[in-house]
């Protein structure tokens, strides 16, 4: 039945209303044709949730878990519908970055492709049910509920290039499902149930269980883009449209690392036997995603391979699974989806009034385009971990969890470890990006560009002429994103507070199990 704390100020039921209204307007937009309807509903409908978001974390300082039971079906066995602070913080961070994913697809015009709108909404509700579910085999559907749009979404220029690419991007979340839905099945047979708080309120979690759990975990980190399986998203993501790039981002890796915080944390409680796998691919995704940057040669491949060094920093908080390490890498997930997102918009614009993000097509963009360049030092300091931007306390905040003594007064060898990876990462960073600079910003003033053509989509190369600029319409996404990472590096305390409760409410997970069965 459903479970409503007693005094709670709103009813658990009203979870579900963040999963309809996306729904409802995904299937609105499909039956009304009205690109002002549909531009509407891109915007409206995130805003909605997100707004809905803050007032969950006002809730849980008072409420830390709201449950609803679909259909009322006995405790352990109805589909349950779960909000704490950490599943409301990604509802509020993922609803921002689509807000400005969705503002960018309108200034470029790309949300005049049909049914791009309402697949958008689509995936929207595969990732805010993904959130909200208490419920392995229902992450598993809401997963497909989000890639499922993205097979159209990621082509949706219909271009040759973006087909193909599609294509690879089909196959390997077809089989990362398969082999997800198998890791569910696994857990069924093993444990009896796929029911989170079921299982986090088992007193032993025996070895076959552990696996089959690792199975799903090894699913998740895939379709997160963790190395070594990173190169389908390196190569998928660079080669759709800037504002998609953006939104990819932001909501299908993160969806991936929620569920994988929401196993360790609230199932395990406690590092697995296996966990020295899961820090071996920590390590490996910071190094191998920082290091190749130095090889690309176009802005977005650079940034796709920061996701996966972002990836592996994020895993850190899990390799550790202690209280502090968890804020960390909490509070580095947020930093990373405003972050990258903020800076695939701000190229993206680059790239819309020049046509190319190819490095050898641009330079001199630094006296040309002083707001561009200002926000993109921004976005690659944050990156890096250097001040003034929120990627200076992630960073800081994961490498004081690696360092916080173990059962005996000093640091564990994993610790030293996770703490060179991040210093050596930070520092390999640091070159790619400042080639990457070099090359777009540095230099000779650009005399050259390939403008917007309504019959090829980019006419041939042309001479550049004085006037043309980045619009501030194209630029303002990215530089929001952008500013709040400056934000949280001016007044980090409020974000760290929540991070710190949501880490807590993993670990501590009694009010979960309450809340979803009763007792606990």
């Amino acid at each position: 039945m459903e479970q409503t704390p007693v005094g709670a100020p709103i009813d658990s039921a009203l979870l579900l209303l963040l999963i309809a209204v996306p729904l409802g307007a995904a299937a609105l937009s499909t039956l009304i044709k009205s690109r002002t309807f549909d531009r509407g509903l891109l915007i409206g409908v995130p805003v909605f949730v997100g707004a809905s978001a803050v007032g969950l974390l006002v809730v849980h300082q008072d409420h830390p878990v709201l449950a609803h039971s679909v259909g009322g079906y006995l405790n352990g066995l109805a589909i349950p519908f779960v909000s704490d602070t950490f599943a409301a913080l990604l509802l509020l961070v993922t609803s921002i970055a689509a807000v400005m994913c969705g503002w960018f697809l309108i200034a470029t015009g790309e949300d005049q492709y049909r049914f791009v709108p309402a697949l958008i909404l689509m995936m929207l509700t595969g990732v805010y049910g993904a959130i909200l579910t208490g419920d392995l085999f229902n992450m598993f559907v809401f997963v497909e509920v989000m890639v499922l749009p993205s097979y159209a979404l990621i082509a949706v220029t219909g271009t040759w290039r973006r087909l193909a690419v599609g294509r690879m991007f089909v196959i390997v979340n077809l089989l990362t499902s398969t082999l997800l839905l198998i890791g569910v099945g696994f857990v069924y047979a093993t444990t009896g149930t796929v029911n989170i708080a079921t299982l986090a309120n088992m007193e032993v979690i025996d070895e076959s269980a552990q696996l089959a759990l690792g199975l799903v975990v090894v699913a998740f980190l895939i379709k997160a883009g963790a190395a070594p399986a990173h190169t389908w998203l390196v190569r998928s993501y660079p080669n759709t449209s800037a504002g998609m790039m953006g939104l990819f981002s932001a909501l299908h890796s993160k969806v991936a690392i929620y569920a994988i915080f929401r196993i360790f944390g609230t199932i395990f409680g406690e590092p697995p036997a296996w966990t020295w796998a899961l820090a071996v691919i920590a390590v490996a995704s910071i190094l191998i995603g920082s290091l190749s940057g130095m090889a690309e040669k176009r802005v977005r491949d650079t940034l796709a391979v920061q996701m996966t060094s972002g990836v592996g920093h994020i895993l850190v908080g899990v390799v550790l699974l202690t209280s502090t390490a968890l804020q960390a890498g909490i509070f580095y997930t947020v930093h990373h989806i405003l972050t990258m997102a903020g800076l695939l918009l701000v190229f993206g614009a680059v790239e819309q009034v020049y046509g190319s993000g190819l490095y050898r097509k641009l330079s001199g963009l630094a006296a040309r385009e002083k707001p561009t360049a200002v926000l993109v030092v921004l976005g690659l300091f944050s990156l890096v971990g250097l001040p003034p931007t929120s990627g200076l306390w992630g960073k800081v905040g994961l490498v004081v969890g690696a360092a916080a003594p173990t059962e005996g007064d000093d640091t564990s060898v994993l610790g030293w470890v996770l703490i060179a990876a991040i210093v050596v990462g930070s520092v390999l960073s640091l070159f790619a990006l400042i080639r990457l600079w070099r090359a777009v910003f540095w230099g000779d003033a650009p005399t050259s560009y390939h403008p917007d053509s309504p019959l090829t989509g980019r006419s041939p190369s042309m001479s550049l002429p004085t006037d043309v600029r980045i619009p501030t319409r194209l630029l303002t996404p990215g530089a929001i994103l952008i500013g709040l990472s400056v934000l949280l590096f001016v007044a980090p305390q409020p974000l760290i507070e929540v991070t710190q409760r949501s880490a807590d409410g993993l670990l501590s997970h009694g009010d979960y199990i309450r809340a979803v069965l009763g007792h606990g």
